[in-house]
């Protein structure tokens, strides 16, 4: 019965403890007495061990000592054993007094009995885990990969321990910065020495994967490990980011190749969840560009917050019919509408409105390909990017839009592309609107404008042409090899312009958030990232540099000369203080945009030189 009731194995571990309670007291009278009991302790000891016995197992499974598996046995089990034997003990002190039959065991047995019985309990649990994990996971799994570990602490321990039930990982040794570390064991693997002796104990241990097991580590680090376990032909790897440890949506046992998000470095965005709720929780949320990497990756970060209704918008039919497949597998139970549109059709900007009456707008639909933009489409980079802002953003205010939040580029300062200066434009347009609101209380939009640089992997940037390149074998075409460009990946981006739409506003709205880019990263640099990350040294492929396209600077710029910015509660978002229009110069550009049919692209740039007064054609001419 109760074999039934608990198990096989839970009644092998009840009948070892049974033994070791009997071997605990014959051990101590043979240590009190010098090996030779006297012939009356041996018959009072056979008369009282099984009244101990039973009263002793009895505390064992009254406190629960039978719950877990010897396999894993661990410091909480050993306080188990710890608390149940001294409950047991004492209680067979108590019933061996109330029987008469204390006076006859010596003082230095009541001592050591439970004291040995401790140590055979938790020493048969603690051995049978090491003889357990070493055959199942030691030198009989032939399989196991030989890994070292970059880091000491709390997320390297924790990944050890995780590690520990793997068939797939031996883990041979951790190295870490912090010389106290040195030569201390954790988890029963040693600190080697230092993250800079990578390529000694590659070679003096033949491993052939490397973990980096510290999420918050510099990009220094996690590029300096690449670019070593490149060389010499070893897999570098790491664990989830501290914002997905910390969010619970990954544990540190799901290992992952390092991604070039790593290597940039970023702290994780902190978001204000509860005012974003408060924005955007149970609203109608409408998003432009919804088809392209930002507005998708926005739609990705709205869900999180439960809106009531997301309306995606994008001009794109396959783009759209993509991101629908997502999001009705992803979020089957969210109310979302999937709608083809121009944001310069008035009409059918009506007929949406009408239709959903959005709360908050994110305007992420523009014409970004710097140089396609500079050659042959000048004209539709202004209409759509300049009048398709004032027509969406004129709908927006006469259906009461609470918030509208233009996602800009650092492109816009001081601009030397036609898209760079379309972009600025539409900022302007926004500002000058939001200035006509503040006299006309009647109407309550809000305009946010949300500036940033390139992001990781978005659709036309170079690092899919990057890995496209690679994938053939080279060369990878680079324009120069000073160009710099500020990145982020595309969920921060995203995560920052929900941001600055909730604080847009405090002063007034029409605000220019400015994005904490962090340092400008060398594009050849990224190049060379990115042949580490394919397993290749940097010789494997060759790089060309193909000099400036028209359009583009050497260095983007996150600030015009005549801008300063001021600080937000935000640590990652800033406001420019940008030069500001005004209604009259509003009429006077629209007026010009009605008038606009179909412009070449000198008569484009010569018009933007107008209305952009930064605006510089220098760096196209020469």
């Amino acid at each position: 019965m109760f074999v039934g009731r608990y198990g096989i194995r839970t009644f092998i571990a009840f009948t070892h403890d049974f033994i070791a309670i009997a071997a605990a007291w014959w051990l101590a009278y043979l240590l009190r007495f010098n090996f030779q009991i006297p012939a009356s302790s041996v018959l009072f000891l056979l008369e009282t061990i099984p009244w101990i016995v039973l009263v002793q197992g009895g505390f064992f499974l009254w406190l629960g000592l039978y719950r877990g598996l010897w396999r894993y046995a661990s410091l909480p089990d050993l306080k188990r054993i710890f608390i149940a034997v001294m409950a047991g003990s004492t209680a067979v002190i108590l019933l061996l007094g109330l029987s008469g039959s204390l006076v006859k065991v010596p003082g230095a047995v009541i001592v050591l009995a439970p004291l040995l019985l401790m140590f055979i309990m938790g020493g048969s649990r603690l051995i049978y885990r090491a003889w357990k994990e070493r055959r199942l996971y030691g030198l009989e799994s032939p399989e196991a990969k030989l890994v070292l570990i970059i880091g000491a602490g709390s997320t390297a321990v924790n990944l050890v321990k995780a590690l520990t039930g793997s068939r797939e990982w031996h883990v041979v040794g951790m190295l870490d910065d912090d010389p106290r570390k040195y030569g201390t064991r954790l988890q029963g693997i040693r600190v080697l020495g230092k993250i800079g002796e990578l390529p000694h104990w590659i070679h003096k241990l033949n491993v052939e994967h490397v973990i980096i097991a510290t999420p918050s580590v510099s990009r220094r680090i996690h590029r300096q490990a690449l670019e070593i376990c490149s060389e010499l032909g070893v897999k570098a790897m790491t664990v989830p980011s501290y914002a997905d440890l910390i969010n619970g949506k990954a544990t540190v046992s799901n290992i992952r190749e390092i991604q070039l998000d790593d290597l940039l470095g970023r702290a994780p965005v902190v978001l204000d969840d509860e005012g974003l709720h408060g924005l955007l929780t149970e609203k109608v949320v409408l998003v432009t560009g919804a088809g392209g990497s930002i507005g998708s990756e926005l739609c990705r970060q709205l869900a999180t917050f439960a809106p009531g209704r997301i309306v995606f918008l994008e001009l794109n039919e396959y783009a759209l019919y993509n991101v629908q497949e997502e999001f009705t597998a992803r979020y089957p139970e969210m109310k979302m509408s999937f709608v083809i549109g121009d944001i310069k059709d008035q009409e059918r900007m009506v007929q949406l409105f009408e239709q959903y009456h959005p709360v908050v707008v994110f305007h992420a639909a523009a014409y970004k390909h710097v140089p396609l933009m500079e050659l042959g489409n000048a004209c539709q980079a202004l209409l759509n990017n300049v009048l398709g802002t004032y027509v969406l953003a004129q709908v927006a205010i006469r259906f009461g839009v609470e918030k509208f939040v233009l996602v800009s580029t650092d492109k816009a300062v001081n601009p030397v592309s036609v898209m760079g200066a379309t972009k600025r434009l539409a900022e302007m347009v926004c500002q000058a609107l939001q200035q006509s609101i503040q006299k006309d209380h009647a109407h309550r939009t809000c305009f946010v404008m949300v500036r940033f640089g390139n992001v990781l992997g978005s659709t036309g940037s170079v690092i899919p042409k990057f890995q496209e390149q690679i994938a053939k074998g080279g060369p990878i075409t680079i324009t120069h090899p000073d160009m710099t460009r500020y990145f982020m990946s595309i969920p921060e981006a995203a995560q920052l312009v929900l941001q600055a739409g909730l604080m847009g506003g405090t002063k007034g709205g029409g605000e220019i958030f400015v994005m904490d880019m962090g340092d400008p990263v060398r594009i050849v640099d990224l190049a060379n990232d990115l042949i580490h990350l394919s397993g290749l040294a940097e010789g494997d492929i060759r790089i060309v540099y193909t000099g400036l396209r028209p359009g583009e600077k050497l260095h983007e710029e996150l600030l015009a000369a005549n801008e300063n910015t001021y600080p937000t509660p935000h640590q990652k978002l800033r406001i420019a203080q940008a030069r500001q229009v005004d209604e009259q110069w509003l009429a006077g550009l629209v007026a010009w945009l009605d008038k606009i049919t179909v412009l070449n692209d000198q008569e484009v740039r010569d018009q933007l030189t107008n209305w952009v007064p930064e605006y510089s054609r220098k760096e196209i001419e020469s």
